[in-house]
């Protein structure tokens, strides 16, 4: 299907007040949004204001009681400070389609064999809380949404992101339609992993070559039949990001993400950008780009 069939969605139309020097790059979103149009890699035409996700959504993958606290601002401190984000209308909104956004992606994946959100990938988030900078767990509430409308019967994620998606086993790791493969940094965030269904953790300092020979090795061994593929791409793998463990290069990452859409092999895709934290910022956003770079040419 043609490049120009796919539709892309973006939540940086929301501005999130966050203090002075805080570690969240907020503005990558924005200026991500700005540089695929700048560069030709999406049209305009193609990208739609991420839509809010239901409440009856959100309650497929969390709980209640964590739902509803947020959109009441009752949960204590406590109970918010592991997100790292100080809760306001702004965050809940952002949230809110951050995770529609994915759940939009995800059915929009199986009409034309692509989709991605310019953001998302918010795999800390767990069944009862949030964490590590992610409020809603983006993709279980996509992945229960389609398997329970049965718009699919397997999806197999692919999270390539420097920190393992604690939240995605939490909820998803021990279902047999849902597989999930993470590889991560061995010594970072989360320091407590909660295994998937195929985890290789990956030493400090990893490069191109050592990353890309275990990526292959690891595909290989993937035999799970899948309807869609949810594709966690974060960039905070980057040699310069200062929240990751690993020295990749740009190049490296051109090449990882073109394994990945290699190895769907026609299959429907929808991608999230994950994690990417690196100084100067548009090391990141040039490597986010990129990922979409790759899928336009394979797709």
């Amino acid at each position: 299907m043609a490049w120009s069939s796919h539709q892309f969605y973006f939540t940086d139309h929301i501005t999130v007040p966050l203090h002075p020097g805080h570690r969240f790059p907020m503005e990558k979103y924005r200026l991500l949004h700005e540089a695929v149009l700048r560069e030709g890699v999406i049209g305009e035409d193609q990208l739609r204001p991420a839509p809010l996700a239901s409440v009856s959504d959100l309650l497929l993958a969390h709980d209640e009681r964590y739902v509803q606290g947020l959109l009441t601002h009752s949960l204590t401190e406590k109970e918010l400070r592991p997100i790292g984000l100080t809760w306001s209308s702004q965050l809940l909104e952002r949230s809110l389609a951050s995770t529609g956004g994915f759940v939009a992606a995800a059915q929009s994946a199986l009409q034309t064999g692509f989709s991605g959100l310019l953001a998302g990938g918010t795999h800390h988030a767990h069944k009862d809380r949030g964490e590590g900078y992610c409020v809603f767990n983006d993709f279980a509430v996509a992945a229960m949404k389609l398997i329970n409308e049965k718009q699919v019967s397997k999806i197999l994620i692919i999270d390539l992101d420097v920190h393992q998606g604690n939240g995605n086993s939490s909820i998803m790791g021990m279902r047999d339609d849902i597989f999930i493969f993470s590889m991560h940094g061995e010594k970072n965030y989360p320091f407590r992993k909660i295994p998937s269904h195929l985890d290789i953790a990956l030493s400090q300092g990893c490069d191109d070559e050592t990353y890309l020979s275990t990526l292959k090795e690891a595909l290989s061994k993937i035999n799970f039949e899948y309807d869609v593929l949810f594709y966690q791409a974060g960039v905070d793998n980057l040699k310069e990001d200062t929240l990751g463990t690993f020295n990749l290069s740009l190049e490296g990452l051109i090449q990882r993400d073109t394994m990945i859409f290699e190895f769907a092999r026609g299959k429907p895709i929808a991608v999230a950008i994950g994690g990417g934290y690196a100084k100067p910022i548009e090391l990141t956003v040039q490597a986010h780009v990129n990922t979409f770079k790759v899928a336009k040419i394979s797709r």
